[in-house]
């Protein structure tokens, strides 16, 4: 399991998306007012201007689907297809952070943090290990065909 490197890089996904429970998403200036995005929600001095729920929920999500793909390690198929289904959650990761940035806030001033970024990287780690786990699939088949 933990000799593959489809592991190290299902490991580096989820470590990224765990990351996103403690760092910022964005900043937002609207009406010379300062809004800060994270996992709780949008804030403004403290107080939460929109509930973040459905984004904290959603990251939880994405991080027990990559904890359970790693432990997938026997069934490489249904690995595949976990990961697969993971790719498409983190897509939708990136529509709620665009829903809740500028559905509020017309014509603000946002500023992005480096957090927003470790999704696309999760989606670059979760490609690459179902291309590893694939030839993995194929070397088997391919052994169990000689015998």
């Amino acid at each position: 399991m933990i000799q593959r490197i489809q592991t190290l890089y299902m490991f580096i996904a989820a470590v990224l998306i765990g990351s996103l429970f403690g760092l910022p998403f964005a900043e937002i200036v609207a009406n010379n007012e300062l809004f800060l995005f994270n996992i709780k929600g949008i804030s403004q001095n403290g107080e939460l201007v929109n509930n973040g729920l459905p984004i904290m929920l959603f990251i939880g999500l994405i991080l027990l689907l990559h904890v359970v793909a790693i432990f997938l390690y026997k069934k490489r198929v249904t690995q595949m297809r976990v990961l697969t289904f993971t790719i498409i959650l983190l897509l939708g990761l990136f529509g709620m952070f665009y829903f809740f940035t500028y559905y509020d806030f017309k014509g603000a001033d946002i500023s992005f943090k480096l957090s927003v970024v470790f999704p696309l990287i999760a989606i670059v780690m979760d490609y690459l290990a179902i291309r590893n786990i694939g030839k993995d699939e194929a070397l088997i088949r391919s052994v169990n065909r000689i015998r």
